[in-house]
């Protein structure tokens, strides 16, 4: 968790709080909410959550962490070209540059991503040995397709478009789902 951490300067993590700072804080006042640089109650207790959940997960997932941290951090930033595609950008400032300004549509930006996800499936499933482990390891795939687009769903709908704060929520709460789900199905 804290490689992690110090590899995006816990940008993410700032996201994820500011985004439940910015929900708890109402619809006339989300987006002051979450450019505020100051961390309010609803994004600490969202941070302390999300990290306990994180750890027991990786406590009950143990030495096999080296397989299922690549594929929960696939899905978090999976998770991103569903926001944004579905929802539009919401800016802070006037000058703020969204990714939509750059976008080409989900089939272009997935394809590399979706190469990368055959060639991991096709492998797993060369090498998968059993019945029982091939049935949980296509159940977490369908988890992964449902929450990365899911969580974005609920908080593009919740904050009404998306930003990089709501981005960053998304790949922490998509990466969470999944740690959750490797731990109680492994």
């Amino acid at each position: 968790m804290a490689s992690g951490y110090l590899i995006t300067g816990g940008l993410h993590l700032d996201g994820l709080m500011d985004t439940f700072d910015g929900i708890f804080a109402g619809k006339k006042r989300r987006l002051k909410a979450m450019k505020d640089s100051k961390v309010g109650s609803f994004g600490v207790q969202a941070l302390v959550f999300i990290t306990l959940i994180q750890i027991a997960c990786i406590l009950k997932i143990q030495n096999l962490i080296i397989f299922v941290l690549p594929i929960c951090l696939f899905w978090g930033r999976f998770s991103n070209l569903f926001f944004i595609e579905k929802f539009k950008y919401l800016s802070y400032k006037k000058k703020s540059v969204s990714h939509k300004k750059f976008w080409n549509g989900f089939k272009k930006e997935s394809l590399i991503s979706i190469i990368f996800l055959l060639i991991f499936i096709a492998y797993q499933l060369v090498s998968i040995t059993s019945q029982a482990i091939l049935i949980k390891f296509l159940t977490l795939i369908l988890f992964g397709i449902f929450l990365s687009y899911f969580i974005p769903k609920i908080l593009g709908n919740v904050i009404g478009g998306f930003n990089g704060d709501a981005c960053g929520a998304s790949i922490v709460l998509v990466e969470t789902a999944m740690f959750f789900m490797h731990a109680i199905l492994l």
